[in-house]
């Protein structure tokens, strides 16, 4: 009896690294599609926030200077990772500032290749009247 015990002990003895093996890839691709959507779920907070930037500090400057400095902070608060998909317009139409946002999902690694479709962001706000 105790023969038997002992050769059916030693015969399960890899069965749990096969099976974690086995499982292996499907862990591994899980994460990959997590991290992914973490990116893009960022990726339009960070749109967001730089349509924010720029639309304050476009309603802060002149009529002159507006579109230069709304870009400009439209693109400051950027990670690098995203400035080079980026694209910031500005615009004013009957006493109102709007901007908007353009950035490119990265792939896995930001500053890498991107996703062939943007995240759009959007703000707007009332034109600052000067006393």
């Amino acid at each position: 009896m105790s023969a038997l015990r002992g050769r059916n002990a030693r015969g399960d003895r890899g069965q749990v690294t096969i099976e974690f093996l086995g499982m292996t890839p499907t862990i591994i691709v899980t994460l990959v599609v997590l991290w992914q959507l973490v990116l893009v779920g960022y990726t339009f907070t960070l749109a967001g926030n730089a349509a924010d930037e720029a639309v304050r500090a476009g309603t802060a400057a002149g009529p002159g200077e507006r579109a230069g400095a709304c870009r400009e902070a439209g693109l400051d608060k950027l990670p690098g990772g995203w400035e080079g998909g980026a694209d910031v317009n500005c615009g004013t139409a009957n006493g109102y500032v709007t901007a908007d946002v353009r950035l490119r999902v990265p792939v896995l690694f930001p500053g890498t290749i991107g996703f062939p479709f943007d995240v759009r962001g959007h703000a707007g706000a009332v034109e600052e009247e000067d006393d």
